[in-house]
């Protein structure tokens, strides 16, 4: 029977599989620069070292320390699917543990995104599977609160929609809007080796000093018409 409560979105727009193949290559970091050093999610970061994911958003918002919501989602997600859950910043007690991430494992999910805290990382590291949250917390939830899935919601200071882009590393997560998503492969792709290059110019010592740097400081007055580092 199909779903009529309008708390509920199941028809998600999501942003196209080889732009999210094409994005998988790529850090987050090198993301976040290209579309304009924001869309980073602040106070969120990796759970399991190592892992990458890059995916559609499939967001939830929650009651704070309520994970109702969660397994809703986990029921009508689609393999490579991000849940993206919007927990309020709360965290006095975990959103999921390890039933619920070997869970999302197995339905191939392409990693889980939490503005709150997680249990269990101990099991959490030896599965391997992408989890990005703001803290650890072995209080667990509540199961008794409704709340939405595939609203636009808040997560980590940030703005995300459903189908929107999310990409996540060691070094955090970067959410893009969908519809920009694709514009910014060939940014990134270019930012790479630009970046290769420099890297390449330090190691050899050609280059040691940006070169942009003396400009930037006669912009910023530190330096006179003429006058270099």
């Amino acid at each position: 029977m199909a779903i009529t409560t309008p708390e509920i979105r199941t028809d998600v727009q999501r942003v196209a599989p080889e732009v999210v193949a094409a994005a998988a290559r790529h850090p987050a970091a090198i993301l976040a620069d290209v579309a304009g050093r924001r869309g980073t999610l602040n106070g969120i970061v990796a759970m399991t070292p190592g892992a990458r994911m890059s995916g559609p958003a499939f967001t939830v918002e929650v009651r704070a320390g309520d994970n109702l919501m969660i397994h809703a989602a986990m029921a009508l997600a689609k393999p490579g699917d991000v849940l993206v859950v919007d927990g309020k910043g709360d965290t006095s007690c975990a959103l999921i543990g390890a039933l619920m991430m070997n869970g999302c494992k197995m339905l191939q999910l392409g990693g889980v995104v939490i503005d709150g805290a997680i249990r269990d990382i101990v099991e959490l590291r030896e599965l391997g599977f992408p989890v990005f949250a703001r803290a650890v917390n072995p209080n667990g939830p509540t199961k008794l609160v409704p709340g939405r899935i595939n609203w636009p919601i808040s997560a980590g200071g940030l703005s995300i929609s459903p189908g929107d882009l999310v990409v996540g590393d060691d070094d955090g997560v970067v959410v893009v809007e969908r519809e920009r998503a694709a514009s910014l492969l060939p940014l990134a792709d270019k930012k790479v080796a630009e970046e290769a290059k420099r890297l390449d110019d330090i190691r050899s010592k050609r280059a040691l000093k940006p070169g942009w740097l003396d400009a930037s400081l006669r912009a910023a007055g530190l330096l006179k018409d003429g006058e270099s580092l």
